[in-house]
C-alpha cells in the first residue's frame, strides 16, 4: 500500500486529525493534512489545489473536520470535494452523505422522515410559533442549525415570565433566522455515542454529564465512559446511520422512559470517545477500512 496516496482533510494540531494522519503514515508512508480554509477550485482545469497539491490526483482522501466551527461555509467546503470525486478520487465518508448532516434540519427531516424516535421538534421563524412550541414543550432547546458540542444552543423554559421568554427567543433569532426548537428531554445523566464502521456497529461509549449540566458535552465537563445499550437500542442506532451511507459515524442515542431516542447522525465521528469510552483505535481501523475499499 506504499504507493498509494491519502489525505486527510482536518486541522493540523487537532488530536482527531492527527491520530489520523499519522494512521495514514503508517500504512502508506505518506502524510498530507488538508486544511479545506486553504483550498482551491480551478472548475475548468478540473483542480482542487491545496498550497502546491493537485488533491484530483491523489487515491482517496479521508475527511475527519471540515472546519472549527459547523456553519453554510462548511457545506460550500464540502462541495469542493465533489470536484475531487468527479476526478476519480475516493472520498470518505461521501461529500454527498456528509452534506446531509452538516446541517441539523436536514439530518432531522431525513431521520423522522424514516420513522426514528426522536424528541418533538418545532422548526419556525416565526416568534408566536416559538413561543406555542415552547409552551406546548415546556422547556425546549434552542438549537443553531450548524453547530458541535452544544456550541450556541441555550434552554428556555415556559415557566419564566411570558415577556423574559419571549426576549430570550428574540435574541436567539437574532443569529438563527430558521428556530430548531427542541423538547428538553430529562436524561439519565448520559446520553451515548454508538460508533460505526463502513455500517458495522464497533461499539458504544457514554457521554456522562457533570454537575448540573444540561448537556453531557464535553466542552460542558462531561465525560467519556464504557456503556453497553440493549440489542434494540444497537439496531436503532444502525437503522439511522444506514440512510446516510457513511463510511465513518457516531449515532448520538438516549435512552428515556418512553424508549430510546436518536438526536442526530455525526458527519464526521468521534474518535476520542471511542479511545476513551470503548478503548479501540477508530483512526486505524478507519484506515483499514479504506486501504479494503480501494483495494477492492
Amino acid at each position: 500500500m506504499a504507493d498509494l496516496k491519502i489525505g486527510v482533510v482536518g486541522l493540523a494540531g487537532k488530536w482527531s486529525t492527527e491520530t489520523l494522519a499519522d494512521a495514514v503514515a503508517a500504512s502508506t508512508g505518506q502524510r498530507l493534512i488538508v486544511d479545506m480554509g486553504q483550498v482551491s477550485a480551478d472548475l475548468a482545469g478540473g483542480r482542487l489545489l491545496f498550497r502546491d497539491q493537485d488533491l484530483c490526483q491523489l487515491d482517496a482522501l479521508i475527511v475527519k473536520k471540515i472546519s472549527a466551527t459547523y456553519s453554510p461555509s462548511t457545506l460550500d467546503c464540502l462541495e469542493l470535494l465533489r470536484v475531487a470525486e468527479q476526478a476519480g478520487v475516493r472520498v470518505f465518508s461521501p461529500a454527498q452523505s456528509m452534506l446531509r448532516l452538516i446541517d441539523r434540519l436536514s439530518c432531522t427531516v431525513t431521520l423522522r422522515n424514516a420513522g426514528i424516535p426522536m424528541p418533538e421538534t418545532c422548526v419556525t421563524g416565526d416568534i408566536d410559533a416559538a413561543m406555542s412550541a415552547l409552551q406546548a414543550f415546556g422547556s425546549a432547546v434552542f438549537k443553531p442549525l450548524y453547530s458541535t458540542k452544544a456550541r450556541g444552543m441555550c434552554v428556555i423554559e415556559a415557566e419564566q415570565d411570558p415577556g423574559q421568554a419571549e426576549q430570550a427567543i428574540r435574541a436567539f433569532r437574532e443569529h438563527n433566522p430558521v428556530m430548531y426548537i427542541q423538547k428538553k428531554i430529562d436524561l439519565p445523566g448520559q446520553d451515548m455515542g454508538m460508533v460505526f464502521l463502513g455500517g458495522r456497529y464497533l461499539g458504544s461509549y457514554a457521554r456522562v454529564s457533570a454537575g448540573d449540566a444540561w448537556n453531557t458535552t464535553i466542552n460542558s465537563g462531561g465525560r467519556y465512559a464504557a456503556c453497553q445499550p440493549a440489542e434494540t437500542v444497537i439496531e436503532l442506532a444502525a437503522r439511522a446511520q444506514s440512510l446516510f451511507k457513511m463510511d465513518f459515524t457516531t449515532v448520538d442515542v438516549a435512552e428515556t422512559r418512553d424508549g430510546p431516542i436518536v438526536f442526530e447522525v455525526s458527519a464526521f465521528g468521534g474518535f476520542r470517545g471511542a479511545s476513551e469510552g470503548i478503548g479501540i483505535n477508530a483512526a486505524q481501523l478507519y484506515v483499514e477500512h479504506v486501504l479494503a475499499e480501494l483495494a477492492a
